[in-house]
């Protein structure tokens, strides 16, 4: 967003840039129309495809890291679990040892649905990806990896509890009061 990246086109860096950002919110609008497809609100499909994922790699989810995942507080986490739960869509499990501890499953009733809504979008992706040899295509998720990596830190860091108006990476300064909207 540079002012003199958008007056001569644009580097190589900040097309990529933008290339990503319209990726994402392809992906965003994606898991938006999930969820209008299921009848459920977007962060609801969220957490949903959050769970799905994590159990396609191995490493299901427990309600901690999904509230991570989904910037939620554990409440708000607890609420949209339940609802999901009443819904069908998910389970809670004890499949450790420790029995306190909780992994969230999907249900086998929405795994087909997310298969049949996601399938071609994945036959898409995959499609597009095999133009490419493996050398290239790890070279690209290392570079993806890491501006993940500096985005983390930034919302760990920068954007931390950002006051509004305030400068991300800068105290607020003594006399510049956070702006609250009045009513009236």
């Amino acid at each position: 967003m540079t002012q003199h990246a958008a007056a001569d086109g644009g580097s190589d860096h900040h097309r990529l840039l933008e290339e990503l950002r319209t990726f994402g919110a392809n992906y965003t609008e994606f898991t938006r129309r999930f969820a209008d497809w299921l009848g459920l609100h977007s962060t609801d499909a969220v957490a949903l495809t959050e769970i799905l994922y994590a159990e396609d790699k191995g490493t299901p989810l427990s309600p901690a890291r999904l509230s991570e995942r989904v910037s939620l507080s554990s409440g708000a986490t607890t609420a949209l679990l339940n609802r999901l739960e009443k819904a069908g869509y998910v389970e809670r499990r004890r499949e450790a040892a420790d029995r306190r501890i909780v992994t969230l499953r999907s249900s086998p009733e929405v795994r087909p649905q997310a298969m049949r809504f996601f399938g071609p979008y994945t036959a898409g992706m995959e499609e597009v990806m095999s133009r490419y040899p493996g050398a290239r295509l790890e070279e690209l998720r290392k570079l993806v990896a890491r501006l993940s990596d500096a985005m983390d830190s930034l919302l760990a860091h920068e954007y931390r509890a950002l006051e509004p108006g305030a400068t991300p990476g800068l105290p607020p300064a003594p006399d510049e009061a956070p702006r609250r909207h009045r009513a009236g």
